[in-house]
């Protein structure tokens, strides 16, 4: 058997690892609507990818989709994290749209104190 066939048989032994593909597609439906459920789901799977690949790379591919689905997941937690914090320091009122505006209601004061 020459150098090519024997590349060419080993590439035909590989093979991509399912989770890496529903990690990827978990990260990328989390960020189209399906907010913390496809984030943990590409977490999840993204890991179980990451150990599959690596007992086995010499025949298992997807090394980059489960990185990838990895990325997106933690950033969509994450992003979703803050978003359920600021909502609820919103909704008890330690951060309003009074707190927020109060740097510049010295300058509506002064604007209106001295109109003609």
């Amino acid at each position: 058997m020459s150098l090519q066939q024997q590349d060419v048989t080993q590439v035909q032994g590989m093979k991509t690892s399912v989770w890496a593909i529903i990690s990827l597609i978990s990260g990328i439906l989390a960020w189209l609507g399906v907010c913390g459920l496809g984030g943990i789901a590409a977490i999840i799977c993204g890991h179980i990818a990451k150990n599959e690949i690596h007992k086995d790379p010499s025949s298992i591919t997807g090394d980059g989709m489960a990185t990838a689905g990895l990325v997106l997941g933690y950033l969509n937690i994450f992003l979703a994290v803050m978003g359920i914090c600021l909502a609820l320091l919103v909704i008890t009122g330690v951060f309003s749209g009074a707190a927020i505006c109060f740097p510049f209601l010295n300058e509506v004061n002064w604007n209106f104190t001295s109109a003609p």
